[in-house]
């Protein structure tokens, strides 16, 4: 795991990283109270992000349990509605409640994702600049089974490192390498996966849930969507490395907790 200094952004180290935490989940309840090595998962990924350079690290929970095991360990956590649809909704409740002025940077780090690299956090947060208000991050794909598989989100980007779409599909499309077969990639094609990462600036935070729902993104069913159909740039940190794999299942949570024993996290 990487430990950072801190980076600076616009002249002042000016992100802050929100984590928005639910405690229902259909495939494993109470996830973010999971144990890792004696710690709740929630509380493994605010020191994860802490090690990021972020000037404050808060989780925006739903349940007064999550807050109480956040500040059992001098994590700060606010308690936001139960009624928000997304991750997203909840942090820009909690980004409205801190107060933050329209040009900070906000990232927001999945609760479930305990392994994250802190570099990945801060190179995310560096690519919010003048004009481009949100950015994410991907990764290439190396085999065909990821590319061709719908539940690996693909990002084609623009030569300025901007997405032009996010697809469940397998884009690009390389015509005749996939005309001759679909078991290998072809040589010298590139293809990216999509990491669920975002950083976005407090303005546009605020107004992404008064942008209008998109055609686009209820048929592929992914909201950032939304945001390139409204004519809103997305800038793309691109990583050579591929992330450690967040916790979605039972097994995950079995994988991710071999790996602090192996490591011996404390």
């Amino acid at each position: 795991m990487t430990v950072l200094t801190t980076t600076t952004f616009n002249g002042h180290n000016n992100f802050t990283v929100i984590i928005p935490a639910r405690l229902a989940s259909t495939r494993l309840p109470n996830k973010p109270l999971a144990d890792l090595a004696g710690k709740p998962m929630i509380v493994r990924v605010a020191e994860q992000a802490k090690l990021s350079g972020a000037e404050l690290v808060v989780v925006a929970c739903d349940d007064f349990s999550i807050m109480e095991a956040c500040q059992k360990h001098g994590i700060t956590a606010y308690l936001t509605s139960p009624d928000h649809q997304s991750g997203t909704d909840r942090i820009a409740e909690v980004a409205a409640k801190l107060g933050l002025p329209d040009d900070a940077v906000i990232v927001n780090v999945q609760g479930d994702e305990p392994l994250i690299e802190p570099a990945l956090i801060t190179a995310t947060a560096a690519q919010i600049k003048r004009g481009v208000p949100m950015s994410t991050a991907a990764h290439p794909i190396t085999s065909a089974e990821e590319a061709f598989n719908p539940n690996v989100v693909k990002v084609v980007l623009d030569k300025s490192g901007r997405a032009l779409y996010f697809s469940r599909a397998t884009i690009p499309w390389n015509r005749d390498g996939f005309a001759v077969s679909k078991d290998v990639l072809p040589p010298d094609y590139q293809v990216f996966r999509h990491i669920g990462i975002y950083a976005y600036t407090q303005a546009f935070l605020q107004k992404y849930s008064t942008l209008e729902v998109a055609p686009l993104e209820q048929s592929e069913v992914l909201e950032q969507l939304r945001v390139l159909w409204n004519g809103y740039p997305i800038a793309v940190h691109v990583t050579p490395e591929t992330p450690m794999a967040g916790v979605d299942t039972p097994a995950d949570l079995l994988r991710v907790q071999q790996y602090y024993r192996d490591n011996q996290v404390a």
